[in-house]
């Protein structure tokens, strides 16, 4: 029997979670941007610190994916999205030990979110058909991800708002983040329970899921599908752990709040370049993609070139207390736009080609590589932090691999066709 209050519930519990998962982060990295302006910390240290913070969300999906997999179709997935919500509460309880021993425990904490996300990211899709008439999965998906990107959204930006109200009071920001994860948690537990399969083993589950991923890289042209959407995901997250240092050093933005806008107008470009690519693009047609990798990379070198050239920094707009460099602005939209038109065709491409029958092992395995490359998009930054690599350095270095890999990727194919 399939209850009529679980899929608001979820899609409830499911934006708290989401919005918590990413204004916790936001609310621990501000701490930073304070820690430098008052001498506590060099830049040096605020961008290596910032790298690690987000990447520790990253290294539970690559280290326990096939795992949570097991899980969430062995028991319950009502159960794991309770279990989700839980750890991420108690993660922040641990996040606010911090106050009183120290910043490690904000990784020790933000690490164990991390690790409740992972075990709820599989649940929150995979629970659909259990609550759902098929004719409805199509719509459900796409709103469960249209709430998901808004939760992304408003979290950063509502955790950066409370790093800059309460600077000196973390421990309130944290508060208000467990009540944000108690109201996800709440939800959940409103929720019917599922059905959960005994029958279902750990060995036979990892088995298949490796299996799988070899039968999708020995295809060549899905295994650079799969390289191509990780390289998206290695640019979101880099650009994502690079805004913090560079709004401070080249843009000169005054807080968290207005640093945290930066990532909206990459979003919006996102958005409307994943719109424009179904527009543009029939399922299959990977034609233009060489094209968009290359301006992607064209784009990322003129992010770089901002520390350079003036003429990047005219007009500035003072809305209310917001401050906007128009044409970092639009030039940020733009980068979006490229990302989701060399996005979005890739994502069709896998999910029409590959085994119908086994869709759900094909995006377990898109989600191990993106998470992969979110990894080592947090090796690269923290590299070139060592190597004494600036702000404006990182997009540049970003630039010359999208180049590189793209590069590659059109001579492989050229290799596969002779």
């Amino acid at each position: 029997m399939k209850s009529n209050r679980n899929y608001p519930l979820l899609l409830a519990g499911q934006f708290l979670g989401a919005l918590g998962d990413n204004a916790i982060l936001a609310v621990i990295v501000g701490q930073l941007t304070y820690l430098q302006q008052s001498g506590a910390i060099t830049a040096t240290e605020l961008r290596t610190r910032n790298t690690i913070y987000t990447s520790l969300l990253f290294v539970p999906y690559v280290l326990l994916a096939p795992l949570a997999g097991y899980l969430n179709d062995r028991y319950a997935k009502t159960n794991w999205l309770i279990g989700g919500n839980a750890l991420k509460l108690a993660g922040t309880a641990i996040c606010a030990l911090s106050v009183w021993y120290g910043s490690t425990w904000q990784g020790i904490g933000y690490l164990i979110v991390g690790i409740g996300a992972c075990f709820y990211g599989p649940a929150k899709y995979g629970i659909l058909p259990e609550i759902l008439p098929r004719e409805r999965l199509v719509k459900a998906n796409g709103t469960v991800e249209l709430l998901t990107l808004v939760a992304i959204l408003g979290g950063a930006i509502a955790g950066s708002v409370m790093a800059d109200a309460f600077k000196g009071r973390v421990l309130i920001s944290f508060y208000i983040v467990g009540g944000i994860f108690t109201a996800a948690l709440l939800f959940n537990l409103f929720m019917t329970p599922t059905a959960h399969k005994p029958e279902v083993r750990l060995s036979s589950s990892v088995s298949e899921f490796g299996q799988h991923l070899r039968n999708l890289l020995s295809s060549a042209r899905l295994c650079r599908v799969l390289i191509g959407t990780a390289l998206f995901w290695v640019c979101g997250a880099a650009i994502k752990i690079n805004f913090q240092p560079w709004g401070l050093e080249v843009l000169h933005l005054p807080d968290n709040t207005q640093i945290s806008l930066l990532g909206l107008w990459l979003s919006v470009g996102v958005m409307g370049g994943s719109i424009l690519a179904g527009q543009l693009h029939k399922v299959g047609d990977l034609r233009k993609t060489q094209l968009y990798g290359f301006l992607l990379a064209g784009m990322l070198a003129l992010l770089a070139s901002v520390n350079t050239f003036h003429f990047w920094r005219m007009p500035v707009v003072h809305a209310g207390p917001l401050l906007l460099v128009v044409p970092v602005v639009l030039l940020l939209i733009a980068t979006g736009v490229t990302a989701g038109l060399f996005l979005i065709p890739l994502n069709a491409a896998l999910q029409s080609e590959s085994d119908e029958t086994k869709l759900g092992k094909t995006i377990a395995v898109q989600n191990l590589g993106d998470n992969l490359g979110m990894c080592l998009a947090g090796a690269y930054v923290f590299g070139s932090v060592k190597a004494g690599l600036s702000s404006s350095g990182v997009f540049l270095g970003l630039a010359l691999v999208v180049t590189s890999l793209v590069a590659l990727m059109h001579l492989t194919r050229k290799k596969s066709i002779n």
